[in-house]
């Protein structure tokens, strides 16, 4: 059974009047997707960077995060991606929401005007509360880092 919504306030800032808020593209998705509130195209080039913004700014409930992601297809057909994926957006951030976005691909990429551009997901954020402790109690992998289980 679904967890019940969340009510989250939105602003829609005035460059991005015309433009949706972010929403869900299917039933089940678990990400809205994010529309870019540029005033005209922006162009990255390959190995390039964009800060983007969506116009929007929220007021997320205490406990709660956005998490921005990459937009599968986005990436897999024009290797454009988050750069600090995945970005977050705390509880108590008030600024218009912007979306750092990096061209890995090998040919420019121009973003216009209300294309989805990122997918934001909604996520509990709790808070760690720390027991320092002499050890740690083991497990079977133990202090296995990178690489530890191999490749095959």
């Amino acid at each position: 059974m679904p967890a019940a919504p969340v009510s989250v306030r939105v602003t829609r800032l005035p460059h991005a009047r015309d433009l949706p808020l972010p929403r869900y593209m299917t039933a089940q998705a678990a990400g809205m997707d994010l529309a870019a509130a540029v005033e005209a195209p922006v162009r990255i080039e390959p190995g390039g960077l964009a800060l983007v913004p969506t116009g929007i700014a929220v007021a997320l409930p205490p406990g709660y995060e956005f998490q921005i992601r990459p937009r599968s297809g986005l990436a897999i057909r024009r290797g454009v991606t988050v750069v600090n994926a995945p970005g977050t957006i705390d509880a108590d951030y008030r600024g218009e929401i912007k979306v750092g976005l990096v061209n890995l691909g090998p040919a420019p990429v121009e973003i216009r005007r209300g294309d989805r551009i990122a997918q934001m997901v909604l996520a509990p954020a709790p808070r760690a509360a720390w027991r320092e402790v002499a050890e740690l109690p083991p497990t079977e992998r133990g202090d296995g880092g990178f690489g530890h289980t191999g490749t095959s």
